[in-house]
This record gives structure tokens, C-alpha cells and sequence, in this order.
């Protein structure tokens, strides 16, 4: 039986959710009601429509567990806040980040893009210690000012400790900026206990949000290290001075929004995280990782089937990679896309990320097309 809040076509098995989800139906209805309202009275509602704003702030705040609102940024993608702080940082020659060599282009081609400014951009094996941790600790040096990680690789699935990468960074001083992308929604999150200095994601995975909305949390201290790089009049202290004579840099996170909201993006948003925050995260990630470990499960039982994603990890993730040992990845892939079960070909296989809205009896009935 369908959950009444994900009424997908019949004949879909929806496990891409580490790709782009699905939206709930309270979604597509917030939209619908927007659309309409801006359709029959333009903006007469407008004030309405900044109190969603707020509402949305206090929502991811409340997903993040940021100290503060006035921590939270409302961005386009991971990609702008990324660029963000690769530009918005004073960079010296002979610095150095660190990083791992599983990361999505996202969290890679913009700070490989500042070794014209002399810093160096370092890419750990992180199958080459006896944790992923160690690995990216055994690259940090004195010249180390960054280190940048995706919380949960988005290709293998990989979860890392990253309250023990925080508190690594703090005691050497170093900067540490999250792609948390592939864990909000579908995993437990808190800023503070990582003691994270930068986070960002875009909405459309498992947070069930549009694409072109993300968030962008900065800490108090880290916020002031950044020199912006966009300019517009939503940054402004005061952003009702239209004459700009004079103006001041907002005091919070807003600093980094420079134009007019993506309001039909804001309603739509804050309708997906209303349904994460109704049912809450812990119970959310309890039936992620159930679904997972079962997917892991079938996929071993399964004579043909080799189970690439790690297993009994102490940080698993919805993330399920695997692939067939007679037939390619792009064959599995077409059976897959023939017999109506979404999912994706990443790190060298398949990969299935099912949310906790999927039932037992779909996941095992997609693992059953596979001859």
C-alpha cells in the first residue's frame, strides 16, 4: 500500500532519492495554492509570503540543529555556497585543503579552481587507513586551512564520522565545511556536536524540496572570515533603504542572499520539511537504515548480485551500491528502467537509496527483477 503522502504511478519503485526525490503531496498541493493565490491577486499577499520564508528558516534550523535562525541561508544549490566560501576565504600561497577522492563535483572542481591563487588541493584514499577518518587526518599539515568532506559519499554511500573530523579540526585550528546533501532528510544531523564551521545542501534529495533551494549554514565566527561575493540589495541591513544611501553588510547568514526570494521554491520547501519534521529525523533515519540493511540483505542472498557498499559499517547511510558478477552496470541499469524501478549508476555500480517511505515489499520485489 502506498503512503497516502507519496502516490506514485503504479508501476514505479522510486530508490533514486540520493538523486532527486520525489515531492510529497502536501508539496505539490503548496504550490498549486501558491500559484493560484499569485495567479488571482498578485502580490497582495506578499507579507504571507515572508512569514513563510521565516517559517522555512526556523524549519531548517530546527533540521540542523543551528544555534541560531539568523545562521541559516537561503541559496540556489550546495554548488553557490561552496563557491561562497572558496571565494569569500583570504587565501594565502602555499595553503593547502584537504578532502577525499570520492567527492561529487560539487565539493572538488571549485577549490581545484584557486590552485591559480598558489593553494593546494589534497585528496585522500580514504580506503587507506584503518578508518576514512585517518586518512584525511594523515594529509593535514601546518599549511592545512580547510578541510571539506561530504558526510555521506554519494557514490559508495560511505558515512563519516564527522563529530571526530570536527574535533579534529577544532583542535588544529582548521576550517571544516560539510556537503551534507545525502544526509538531510534521511539522516540525524546536528551542527553543533560536529562543531562544523560550514554546511550546505541543496533541497531536491532527501529532503523531498525543488531543485534550486538549499541551505547554507555559517557559523557566528566562520561567517566573518568570508568576504562576500555577490551584492544586491537582500543583503543589506536594511533592505527597505532603496536609495542605498548609505547601507551596511546584513549581520546574519542573510548577507549571503543578494536578490528577491524564490518564493514558489520557499513554499514548496517548507511543505516537504514540514512532513520531515511531522514525522521526525530519528524515526526517519530508524526506517532509512532499516530499508537499507534490507536491500543489503536481499542483495547477498542474491547468487548473482556482489555487494559493493560496506557493511556493518558503524555509520550507515540509505546508500546501496551493487552490481551484477555476469552482466554490466549498463545492462542491470536497462532491466532496472524496463521493469519501472528508478535508481542510478554510480561508483561502479548500482545504486539503490530507497526513503522511509518505501516498503519492504518493493524493495524486494525490485531486487526480484534482477534474473
Amino acid at each position: 500500500m502506498r503512503h497516502p503522502e507519496f502516490p506514485l504511478s503504479a508501476e514505479l519503485i522510486y530508490l533514486n532519492h540520493a538523486a532527486v526525490a520525489p515531492w510529497p503531496k502536501r508539496t505539490s498541493l503548496a504550490v498549486s495554492q501558491f500559484a493560484q493565490q499569485n495567479t488571482q491577486f498578485g502580490s497582495s499577499f506578499y507579507l504571507d509570503w515572508l512569514k513563510k520564508e521565516t517559517e522555512l528558516r526556523v524549519q531548517l534550523q530546527t533540521l540542523l540543529n543551528a544555534p541560531s535562525v539568523t545562521d541559516i541561508a537561503l541559496v540556489k544549490n550546495t554548488s553557490e555556497a561552496l563557491s561562497f566560501v572558496a571565494y569569500g576565504l583570504d587565501w594565502q600561497p602555499g595553503d593547502n585543503i584537504v578532502s577525499s577522492n570520492e567527492e561529487f563535483p560539487s565539493n572538488r572542481i571549485v577549490w581545484q579552481s584557486l590552485a591559480e591563487q598558489g593553494v593546494e588541493f589534497r585528496e585522500a584514499d580514504l580506503m587507506s587507513a584503518d578508518t576514512p577518518e585517518d586518512a584525511l587526518f594523515a594529509l593535514v599539515n601546518e599549511h592545512t586551512r580547510l578541510l571539506t568532506i561530504s558526510s555521506i559519499q554519494f557514490a559508495s554511500g560511505l558515512r563519516l564520522d564527522i563529530e571526530k573530523i570536527g574535533q579534529f579540526c577544532k583542535q588544529h585550528k582548521i576550517l571544516f565545511c560539510i556537503d551534507a546533501i545525502q544526509s538531510l532528510g534521511a539522516i540525524q544531523f546536528d551542527v553543533q556536536k560536529c562543531q562544523a564551521d560550514f554546511v550546505m545542501a541543496d533541497g531536491h534529495k532527501w529532503m523531498f524540496g525543488p531543485e534550486g533551494l538549499g541551505v547554507f549554514y555559517t557559523s557566528p565566527a566562520a561567517r566573518e572570515k568570508l568576504k562576500l561575493t555577490q551584492y544586491g540589495w537582500h543583503m543589506m541591513k536594511n533592505i527597505h533603504n532603496y536609495e542605498n544611501k548609505p547601507w551596511e553588510i546584513h549581520p546574519t547568514a542573510q548577507r549571503f542572499e543578494c536578490g528577491s526570494p524564490n518564493m514558489l521554491g520557499i513554499h514548496a520547501f517548507s511543505a516537504s520539511l514540514s512532513l520531515l519534521l511531522e514525522i521526525g529525523m530519528k524515526n526517519i533515519e530508524k526506517q532509512v537504515l532499516a530499508n537499507a540493511t534490507d536491500l543489503m540483505k536481499s542483495i547477498k542472498s542474491h547468487p548473482d548480485l556482489q555487494l559493493l557498499t560496506a557493511e556493518k559499517s558503524k555509520f550507515q547511510s540509505g546508500i546501496v551500491l551493487f552490481k551484477h558478477t555476469q552482466m554490466t552496470n549498463q545492462a542491470l541499469y536497462a532491466l532496472l528502467q524496463k521493469n519501472h524501478v528508478v535508481c542510478a549508476m554510480r561508483g561502479g555500480g548500482i545504486r539503490f537509496s530507497a526513503h522511509f517511505y518505501n516498503s519492504p515489499e518493493e524493495l524486494h520485489k525490485a531486487i526480484s527483477f534482477i534474473e
